[in-house]
């Protein structure tokens, strides 16, 4: 069996499937993990999967957001509108943040709604100029909390077929 074969099948390729899944925005981990125990992962497995792929873009998100939204307006002005709506909720987001800087940051993440999330949670803090070093680790607890109520609502529903 040649290495792609063994990534792509069995539990191992579940497992990095899931980690891709996360990393997509609007998805993330609360789509990762139904995803990954639809795979046929364990709930644990799908929850660290869904929890490795959801933080990686956090940092490059936090440091590099406002260079790449710099050179889209530069190089590819009809998606102005795009950047502009972004940068509207990332700011309208970061209000509800701002009240309670790292805690609110963490809860924001925290809750499973539409609207909230990693991604979300790191555009506000960027623009917020929030520092890595404080924002990272609220962001990581708000997904890990995340992670666990999408954890127990999908072995909830799981269980019931």
């Amino acid at each position: 069996m040649d290495v792609m074969q063994w990534l792509t099948q069995g539990p191992v390729g579940e497992f990095c499937f899931t980690i891709l899944v996360s990393m997509v925005p609007i998805v993330e981990l609360r789509g990762g993990i139904p995803f990954g125990v639809t795979l046929g992962l364990p709930v644990w497995a799908a929850y660290l999967a869904a929890v490795i792929g959801n933080i990686l873009p956090v940092p490059f998100i936090l440091v590099y957001i406002r260079r790449i939204f710099q050179w889209m307006r530069r190089r590819l002005p009809r998606l102005n509108r795009l950047v502009d709506k972004l940068e509207r909720k990332a700011h309208l987001k970061g209000r509800r943040v701002t009240k309670y800087k790292y805690l609110g940051l963490m809860l924001f993440v925290a809750i499973p709604l539409p609207g909230t999330g990693a991604w979300t949670g790191a555009l506000a803090a960027a623009f917020l100029d929030m520092p890595l070093r404080k924002a990272i680790p609220s962001i990581f607890a708000g997904i890990l909390i995340a992670g666990i109520v999408i954890s127990i609502l999908t072995f909830g529903v799981a269980s019931l077929f």
